[in-house]
Order: structure tokens, then sequence, then C-alpha cells
């Protein structure tokens, strides 16, 4: 297996697999997909891409003014590969990104089956739990990264 960076589209389908299998993949795309430091990972396994996730500087609602905030979204592994590590894999590329961008907080809206898996990875719930139209219940958590410590 093996982690990398690549372009939005190349995740794109295990999301709308996985994750909103009621919407397009035109619908699934987004105006900073192609920004540059937006970062999509994926976990590949042979040709297949088992595992995709993807990261964006964005404020969290309740810190609208939080400039040096980062988005996770669209955060997958296919079921056939569940409870294996590849999430944490692609995760931890994730906070790499971020922490070689500055570090700052990273947040997402979790599915609640998913809780459990960001808690271990130091994330924190943040507010009450909430339905996502089409989609199920949710909560935001959040967790700090530090940046990078500077080259010598």
């Amino acid at each position: 297996m093996r982690v990398e960076r690549v372009a939005a589209d190349v995740g794109l389908p295990l999301r709308q697999r996985v994750l909103r299998p009621h919407q397009s993949l035109d619908e699934l795309r987004s105006p900073t997909d192609d920004h540059p430091d937006t970062g999509t990972y994926v976990a590949v396994i042979g040709a297949e891409v088992v595992c995709t996730a993807s990261v964006r500087r964005e404020p969290p609602p309740w810190a609208p003014g939080e400039t040096s905030a980062w988005r996770l979204r669209g955060m997958a592994t296919d079921p056939a590969w569940r409870g294996k590590g590849i999430g944490a894999r692609v995760l931890d590329a994730v906070v790499q990104h971020v922490r070689e961008r500055g570090g700052g907080l990273l947040w997402c809206n979790a599915r609640v089956p998913a809780v459990r898996f960001y808690v271990r990875a130091g994330f924190r719930a943040r507010g009450e739990e909430f339905e996502e139209p089409m989609i199920g219940p949710h909560i935001a958590m959040e967790r700090d990264v530090a940046s990078a410590p500077a080259e010598p």
C-alpha cells in the first residue's frame, strides 16, 4: 500500500461511492480542489484507490475569523479495507500536509460511526450532534496541529 498526494479527481469516485452516492462527481467537486494549499490524499493497493481524504484552508463555523484553520473533507475508506490502519495512514498524511504549511486548527464534520476513529487520532468533539440531510448524524471535531520545525 502507498499513500500519495493526487489531483482531487482521483479520490472522487471512492468518495461518491462510500459517502455520497446520491450526488454526481460534478456535485462533489469544490472550487478550491485545485488551490495549491489544498491536498487530496489516497491510499492505493495495486491500482485500486481504497481510501481518500482532502484538506483545505477553511475556518470552522464556530470561529469564522480563524485564518489558520484547515478543513478535512471527504474522508472515505472502502468498506472492504476498513479496520486495517489505512485510514490512519491517510489521515497522518493530511496532518503532515497541515504541519508543513504552518499548522493550525484541523477540523471536520465526522459521521457519528467514525467519531472513535477521529478521537484515536487526537480529535475532540466540538458541539452537539447534528443531522446532515441525506447523509446522517454528524458531530464537528477538531484537533490542533503544530507547525513543522524550521530547517536549520
